[in-house]
């Protein structure tokens, strides 16, 4: 599980950098790319993050409990 967890935020952290150097490429400054990169996240309506954090913590209590099942198991 916590492959998946670090796959996903390497994923993520290369993409943002991508986008990030993609805005640098076209000559925008550090900030401005930056905001750019992030700026989907700011403009979201309740509905969009109340799904966003509700998925964010379905994936995260699955994740807790396989690890707490797994850890049972073993005792």
């Amino acid at each position: 599980m916590m492959k998946i967890i670090g796959v996903s935020l390497l994923l993520f952290g290369s993409v943002i950098a991508l986008s990030v150097g993609i805005d640098l490429f076209q000559g925008t400054k550090v900030l401005q790319a930056l905001y750019n990169a992030l700026s989907p996240f700011r403009v979201m309506e309740v509905a969009e993050l109340f799904v966003l954090f509700s998925l964010l913590f379905f994936f995260f209590a699955e994740s807790l409990y396989l690890v707490l099942k797994k850890r049972q198991q073993k005792q």
